[in-house]
């Protein structure tokens, strides 16, 4: 997605509880920067601008949530989303956290330390660049991961990731997704 350039995102997003400055900086104590370090840590690859994580964080205080994505230019709407829906909750965001990284950096956030329950990818798009047709890696608009995070403790084994209704509400997903469902052919 293609955004304009807003001066107001990098000083908004220091000046917020949730917002992680420094997240190369955090490996192995993830999950001391949140209110209830004991609780299982979700982590949302691409949040963009904050639809799934605002919706299910609120819902769910009992889980801390990790949202990352690449650009401040995204992420100021994630955090000014997250802050919306939190106040309609009237709950503190103390389980909710959003850092500005490139997800092929991970293995340098994350160490064996850390343990990661469950990693959501939504409506992953990727455009090779012999082709503008998009391949999509979804079931039905479910994001299939199966690649260990780095000290994920979860080796060898597919995430579940989410689906999203056509209403704009999602859910876990923990249907199982063949090869086949998972790169469909175009007609």
């Amino acid at each position: 997605m293609r955004m304009r350039f807003k001066p107001y995102a990098r000083p908004e997003l220091l000046a917020c509880d949730f917002h992680v400055h420094e997240p190369l900086t955090h490996a192995g104590h993830w999950h001391e920067l949140y209110a209830r370090p004991e609780q299982p840590l979700h982590l949302e690859l691409g949040c963009g601008k904050g639809g799934f994580l605002s919706q299910l964080a609120p819902l769910h205080p009992d889980i801390n949530y990790l949202g990352i994505d690449i650009t401040d230019k995204v992420l100021i709407l994630a955090k000014r989303k997250v802050e919306a829906a939190y106040a309609a909750a009237q709950l503190p965001p103390d389980n909710v956290k959003i850092a500005s990284l490139d997800i092929e950096r991970l293995s340098g956030v994350f160490s064996p330390a850390d343990t990661v329950q469950r990693i959501y990818i939504n409506f992953c798009r990727r455009v090779p660049k012999s082709t503008s047709r998009p391949m999509t890696m979804t079931c039905s608009g479910t994001a299939w991961v199966t690649f260990p995070l780095p000290g994920s403790r979860l080796p060898g084994r597919p995430l579940i990731c989410t689906r999203m209704s056509r209403t704009g509400t999602c859910a876990p997903s923990t249907r199982a997704c063949s090869a086949n469902r998972a790169f469909p052919s175009r007609r």
